[in-house]
């Protein structure tokens, strides 16, 4: 298979340098939305109060079970 090179004009060229730059700055806001996104995560990580601890009382008393007779 052979290929022809082909000259880039200078709109070409134009174009594809701002592809680039387009390109480039959405990568830089994604990685910022996940630095922000991180950031956020570990704050409410540090203002994170575990839950308190339940006492094992139980509403039904110890012992057997009643079985109903009918």
């Amino acid at each position: 298979m052979h290929h022809e090179k082909s000259e880039l004009t200078l709109f070409d060229f134009l174009c594809q340098v701002i592809r680039g730059v387009a390109v480039s700055l959405g990568l830089i806001l994604l990685w910022s939305m996940e630095a922000v996104r991180d950031r956020f995560f570990r704050v409410l990580d540090r203002f994170h109060v575990p839950e308190r601890r339940r006492s094992k009382a139980s509403p039904f008393p110890p012992g057997p079970t009643r079985v109903h007779k009918t």
